[in-house]
């Protein structure tokens, strides 16, 4: 809310720095927005690995004694966290950010969720079977 003082100037209140602490909603939002940092990290993390294929197995073998160091491991356990609290938090928003209709009736919240779960279990499984094999 803000008021003209008679200054031009509109008064603003100011957030205290911790305000996303005080709802779980705000922390989650906060927290998936956070999120996009360490997917970021993932990716990079990723293009590395491919440019180490590429030059050939020295390169890849410098890159998987970089890979272990513990504060990588640490790092990338950290993200691997926020992508799973970005996964399900985003799972849970696409019923609100997309309305689905079939035959004129809306499409019920839990399918849309379920059936993004059931995608991301057969591309998990799909990927193990391709590392694994």
């Amino acid at each position: 809310m803000s008021a003209d003082l008679g200054t031009g100037l509109a008064y603003q209140r100011k957030m205290p720095v911790w305000w996303w602490l005080r709802k779980r909603s705000y922390f989650l939002f906060v927290m998936r927005e956070l999120s996009s940092i360490f997917i970021a990290w993932l990716v990079l993390y990723l293009l590395l690995f491919v440019r180490a294929v590429a030059h050939g197995p020295a390169a890849y073998d410098d890159y998987l004694d970089w890979a272990a160091s513990p504060v990588l491991v640490v790092v990338n356990v950290v993200a691997f966290a926020f992508v799973l609290l970005h996964t399900f938090t985003w799972f849970q928003l696409t019923p609100k950010a997309m309305v689905l209709a079939v035959r004129g009736h809306r499409v019920p919240p839990w399918a849309i969720i379920g059936v993004q779960y059931v995608g991301l279990g057969a591309m998990s499984a799909f990927i193990a079977w391709l590392v694994l094999s």
